[in-house]
């Protein structure tokens, strides 16, 4: 049982400060601070990452880095208010091996990953968005409890009993590709928001 088992309350608030001295897993020894979740308390989307980075592990708040910037731009660009998308991350203490004066991202374990969801199912429930858009991997395989190709799902929507999922990557793959590539990535992860875009617009017209 976690030191700090999530709470049943009706506040996104309640649920932060409590999030805040979770114990669950061992990752918090290392991170600076839990960084939760952000954004409206009834967005019609709640963007899933991975797990905070250097800039959020410092900083306190989801998606500020490098690949942060690539998100909110793409969302601009795909038609999707900022205000209509609440952003968390499947897990919530930045995992990290240090080199020289660098702390380098490392993968969530599945025990991280499993002791960090009910916080994720606790958001969601809360917000009750429309859809679930999930970034990369490991966000898909924390919603889903087993490993999602991004290959053969992206693009798609599927349904899961916290509501419809939509799968693509993670920002940061954007980052990660050479940069002759790089542009084509990212239009390509601007091509997969519009999708998203028009799923919800055709959702409000029925």
């Amino acid at each position: 049982m976690p030191d700090s088992p999530v709470p049943r309350t009706r506040s996104l608030r309640v649920l932060r400060e409590a999030a805040s001295e979770c114990r669950a897993c061992d990752l918090y020894r290392s991170a600076t601070q839990t960084v939760f979740g952000e954004g409206a308390g009834h967005a019609r989307i709640v963007a899933v990452g991975e797990q905070p980075g250097d800039y959020e592990d410092k900083q306190g708040h989801p998606f500020v880095g490098p690949a942060g910037k690539i998100l909110t731009r793409a969302l601009a660009e795909a038609g999707i208010d900022a205000a209509e998308v609440y952003i968390t991350n499947a897990v919530k203490h930045f995992k990290f091996e240090e080199r020289g004066k660098r702390r380098i991202h490392k993968k969530p374990d599945n025990t991280e990953i499993r002791a960090c969801r009910p916080w994720l199912e606790a958001e969601i429930s809360l917000v009750k968005p429309q859809l679930i858009l999930a970034l990369g991997a490991t966000a898909a395989q924390t919603l889903f409890e087993k490993k999602m190709g991004i290959g053969e799902n992206r693009g798609k929507i599927i349904s899961h009993p916290w509501g419809s999922v939509f799968i693509t990557i993670h920002p940061s793959a954007v980052l990660r590709v050479p940069a002759e590539d790089r542009d084509r990535e990212y239009q390509r992860f601007v091509q997969d928001l519009k999708l998203v875009a028009n799923w919800l617009r055709r959702k409000t017209a029925a």
